[in-house]
């Protein structure tokens, strides 16, 4: 492998290859992977690019990349059809012929027969490797990745597998301690999860200090209801910015944002989860205008299974009535969308389930079905525990999507308040 002092990188480009992600068959997220990561290697970046599968398009961007950036990384185009077209058109470019790498080959054959699947013969193009290359194993795949390596240019192409689990697997695996090489430079960042408290309002709190903050900074991000503040140091070791960020962090906690930190690098789900499974609770959703967005926010969490058991989508009123014991009588008086429905539905999925908490919505998320009493964005939200009973009433702009979205939100940091001592 090179050493940083043959090469000095300083700047990297990013190339998605891939028809499918110029007509929007697929959505690009290998590119805003790689970003993230050359930013916590501490490798500037500065341009990012897609192609199709067309060998003269490619090979022009290719070509205009290595003249702005000493780092090319590639993703797509490594596969055994004809359109994959990435190591032979890379190769050309640096002035590299392919040849047969055996034991890339091996890896294929023996990957094949695990499977219990007949290798074709056009399989065997993915271990044709650029000479020179240090080759990268696909520990999640068929096709090996590689770097090609110019010491007289001082140039770098490294190229990737499409699929965004084999190049993520990939890249921390073995590009990561690659690319670690080329710089002294250690980035670490740590994302702080906030909810309840608007952009504006953290922006308010902290501005002095994120506008004095050299290192680590402290940058806000907000999306689908909540905020998050990425904490960036740098330093020579992951451990000296790893302090950086906590003594960042500790300062932002003595502030009144603290009050709605619910976690670090996590999601509202995933501190649910974990919150419930260390406290040894439980908990149950009933869900009407959500429609199912809450138990699903909670079940793709690993481990949910121990804190969660029950969730009832009840949409019509006589799923209300049937299922939760929601009266006739309060239905009639005071609708689907009330604040007492929404208790009676909580405190109904709580008795069906025996759970600790139960955690319900009900609501107009719109186009339709909207009055000047009741417009669309009305969400009522009931929650019932050992605590008693109660409601609360929100009101979210936005078309349908969003509103389910921030409802679920909301539930969830509802679900969290509960236990909370």
């Amino acid at each position: 492998m090179p050493t940083s002092k043959r090469f000095n990188i300083k700047s990297a480009e990013i190339l998605c290859v891939g028809t499918e992600i110029l007509i929007g068959d697929i959505v690009n997220t290998n590119a805003a992977y790689i970003s993230a990561q050359l930013a916590l290697l501490g490798i500037p970046h500065y341009y990012q690019a897609a192609v199709g599968d067309n060998p003269k398009r490619l090979k022009d961007a290719i070509s205009s990349a290595l003249q702005r950036s000493d780092l090319l990384i590639m993703s797509g185009g490594l596969g055994p059809t004809y359109d994959d077209l990435t190591k032979e058109t890379a190769a050309e470019c640096m002035g590299r012929k392919l040849y047969l790498d055996e034991r890339s080959l091996q890896r294929i054959k023996d990957i094949f027969a695990f499977r219990n699947r007949t290798m074709t013969q056009n399989n065997e193009k993915q271990a044709y490797i650029p000479e020179g290359s240090v080759i990268f194993d696909n520990n999640a795949g068929t096709a090996p990745g590689c770097a090609i390596e110019d010491e007289e240019r001082g140039k770098i192409i490294i190229m990737l597998p499409g699929p965004p689990f084999e190049m993520k697997r990939m890249f921390a695996e073995s590009v990561v301690p690659y690319l670690q090489q080329f710089t002294d430079v250690r980035f670490v960042s740590k994302n702080i999860n906030i909810f309840g408290m608007g952009e504006s309002a953290v922006e308010s709190v902290l501005k002095e200090l994120m506008m004095g903050a050299k290192n680590p900074t402290v940058a806000p991000y907000c999306g689908d209801g909540e905020v998050r503040l990425r904490v960036t140091a740098s330093g020579t070791s992951d451990a000296d910015c790893e302090a950086l960020c906590d003594e960042m962090i500790a300062k932002i906690r003595e502030t009144e944002v603290g009050n709605f930190i619910y976690g670090l690098d996590t999601t509202l789900a995933e501190a649910v989860v974990k919150a419930y499974r260390e406290k040894g609770k439980t908990l149950a959703v009933a869900e009407s205008c959500t429609g199912g967005l809450i138990a699903k926010r909670i079940t793709d969490v690993s481990g949910s299974s121990e804190m969660f058991g029950y969730g009832a989508v009840t949409y019509a009123n006589e799923a209300k009535n049937k299922l939760l014991g929601v009266r006739w009588e309060t239905l009639e008086a005071y609708g689907a969308v009330s604040e007492q429905t929404a208790m009676e539905m909580a405190a109904g999925v709580r008795a069906l389930s025996g759970a600790d908490v139960g955690i319900a919505t009900t609501g107009i998320a719109g186009p339709g079905g909207g009055t000047d009493t009741k417009p669309v964005g009305l969400v009522y939200m009931g929650v019932a525990s050992e605590k008693g009973v109660r409601a609360l009433k929100f009101n979210f702009n936005g078309d349908r999507d969003r509103v389910r979205i921030l409802a679920s939100g909301n539930a969830l940091s509802l679900a969290l308040n509960e236990i909370k001592v």
